[in-house]
């Protein structure tokens, strides 16, 4: 399922910068995107609203991504952390425990956003959640890190993954940027600590032991 998760972004991706749904990508996030305004029932003259119904876009917004760069940042944690938690569950609950994250966030991000007509895309919600769920399950797995991006190490998941953690809450104190959606993250990795311990397999220990991804 993390394949196909991918592959599936990648694809929706590669579709809408084509062209041939939509003219550009203002208008994808415009039509696809999860604007909170629409979820909390808002309205407002001359503000555009999707041509799909608000609750449709809290799924639609997870596959949508303003470029390269964020296709590539979000499938790549997918692709590193998104086996292991599948392994955990099962192809079906991952799948669930994916998207509901991804609402999650999506929830989070309304509530809190500044701009209520600013649109909420990308699959980091989501992927959030599978962090906070590999977090409960191997804290202490060591992963590979580059340094000062030269410098191979090692370093435990409770380390390198809560400082990613610790980057977003220093980032919602700290930024004025309205570009990149904090709360969202946040969202989801609370939604994959709460939820881990439900969609788990009954033998599957919280907490393991130490290893090398």
């Amino acid at each position: 399922m993390t394949v196909t998760l991918i592959t599936l972004n990648v694809l929706v991706f590669v579709v809408f910068q084509s062209g041939l749904v939509l003219p550009h990508n203002a208008a994808t996030s415009l039509n696809y995107g999860m604007i909170p305004a629409t979820m909390l029932d808002i309205s407002m003259s001359g503000i555009h609203f999707p041509e799909i119904p608000g609750s449709a876009t809290l799924l639609t917004y997870m596959f949508i991504h303003s470029g390269w760069m964020h296709l590539f940042s979000n499938m790549a944690f997918l692709w590193v952390f998104g086996d292991n938690i599948e392994d955990a569950m099962g192809h079906l609950r991952f799948l669930a425990f994916y998207l509901l994250s991804g609402i999650a966030a999506a929830f989070v991000y309304a509530l809190i956003a500044r701009d209520q007509f600013a649109p909420l895309v990308g699959a980091s919600g989501a992927v959030s959640g599978i962090i906070g769920a590999y977090l409960m399950l191997h804290p202490r797995t060591r992963l590979w890190v580059l340094l000062f991006w030269r410098i191979p190490l090692k370093i435990p998941a409770l380390l390198g993954l809560g400082g990613w953690v610790a980057l977003q809450i220093y980032s919602v104190i700290t930024s004025d940027s309205g570009n990149v959606a904090w709360w969202a993250h946040l969202g989801g990795v609370a939604a994959g600590i709460i939820m881990i311990p439900l969609f788990k397999h009954p033998e599957v220990p919280l907490f393991d032991r130490d290893k090398t991804h």
